[in-house]
Order: C-alpha cells, then structure tokens, then sequence
C-alpha cells in the first residue's frame, strides 16, 4: 500500500509522515532527501552557488550522482540518503543545500532520475508512507490513499522560525510567511511537474490542528482505504 503526502514547506509533512509510518508499521520515505542529496552533488561538482543551471548541467549532476553512488538505503523505518557508501543525512540539511534544491530540482532529467529510485523502493513490496511536492499527481498518481497537507503561511513560518531556532517575532515571522507564498507560487508556475494538489487527494488543512491529530486522520483514512481495498 502507498499512501502519498504533499504539500508546501513547512506544512509538516515530515513529521507527519514518520508518525503515520510508524502507526501503520510502514516504511517512509521523504522525496524531499533525495533532492537535497543530489543538490549536493550538484554543490560539489559544479562548485560555487548555484541559482540556475546551463543546458548541459542536468546531465552532469545526473552522472555525478551515479558514479559516486547516491542512493537511497533502508534504516529501519525510514530511508538514509548516501554517498560514496556513507550517510550525508546531516549535511544535506544545510543552508547552502537549502538554497539550491529548488533550482536543481527544477531540470527534468533530475526530477525523472530522483522519481525511477523512487518507484524502486515501492517495487520492493513494503507498504509506503511517501512525502514530497508531486508524490500523488507525477510519482505515484495511482497511490492508494493520497493526502494533501496544509496551513495558513504563517502557522508554516510559525514553524519553520521554531524548527530553525529563531526569534519568533513579528517581522521575521512577516518575512517567512512572505518567502514560503513566494517559494510556493514558483513551484506552481513551473512546467515541470507544477505543484499542485491532485484530484483525487484529501485536503488536510493542518492551521489549527496539532501534529497529533493530523496523524490520527491521517491513520483512519488509510486504514478506511485498507479495508475498502482488502474487501474487493
């Protein structure tokens, strides 16, 4: 079974999605990792800050990423992004890898490279609970529970402020919401894969909701689709 969870940063997909996997004895899998993981390939083979890419970048980052063995490795539950046979959990996690993902994940041949390893895990016969942006309208448009996560920008600012460590002031809170609404238009205006949720998804608007309930919904819905789907 895959049950697949979108939605903007900072909505609590993350979080949400381990718990749900945990609930339902699943495995999951963040797609989020693995674009962050050959965003730093990226990082280190074309060197230097990258805001946008040149025709034949793509195909270079793609073959980088492959001769020096990016992949995805099961670690109990969850899935561990390595390179050169060692785990860069933590640093793709930092700033300067925060910074590029966008414009990297953005190329076509990344996005299908990313989506093949992705679909690989799934063929491995666990049941999957998988979080990203376009995980139920281009990854598994067939899933069988698809959710669709959210929140007002400033309950994600509220967040994202808390997970950094900042100061939750008003200003900065302003400034973040702002960034997120800008960071979410962009995905949705591009024509590769554009950020969107799909029809056949539940919306889960998570403003006013703690994390624990988020999952408890979360787990009824799958459990509902379970027993629909084992009842056929």
């Amino acid at each position: 079974m895959i049950v697949a969870i979108d939605g903007p940063s900072a909505s609590g997909k993350s979080s949400t999605a381990r718990a749900v996997a945990q609930a339902l004895g699943y495995a999951h899998l963040d797609s989020g990792a693995l674009y962050r993981g050959i965003t730093l390939v990226a990082l280190q083979e074309l060197g230097g800050i990258i805001t946008g890419l040149s025709a034949e970048s793509p195909q270079r980052i793609v073959a980088a990423a492959e001769r020096h063995g990016l992949a995805l490795s099961a670690k109990g539950a969850d899935f561990s992004v390595r390179l050169r046979g060692e785990p860069v959990d933590d640093l793709i996690r930092g700033a300067d890898v925060t910074a590029a993902v966008s414009a990297v994940s953005a190329a076509p041949v990344v996005r299908n490279w990313v989506n093949q390893r992705l679909r690989a895990q799934a063929g491995s016969g666990r049941s999957l609970v998988v979080e990203g942006r376009d995980i139920g309208t281009v990854v598994f448009p067939h899933a069988d529970l698809k959710v669709f996560l959210t929140a007002s920008p400033e309950t994600r600012a509220r967040r994202r402020l808390l997970q950094r460590g900042d100061p939750v002031d008003p200003d900065r809170l302003r400034e973040e919401a702002a960034a997120l609404v800008t960071r979410d238009e962009a995905d949705r205006q591009r024509l590769v894969a554009p950020f969107r949720m799909a029809p056949d998804a539940v919306l889960l608007d998570g403003s006013d909701l703690s994390l624990e309930d988020q999952v408890r919904r979360i787990v009824d819905l799958a459990r509902a689709r379970m027993g629909s789907t084992q009842s056929r």
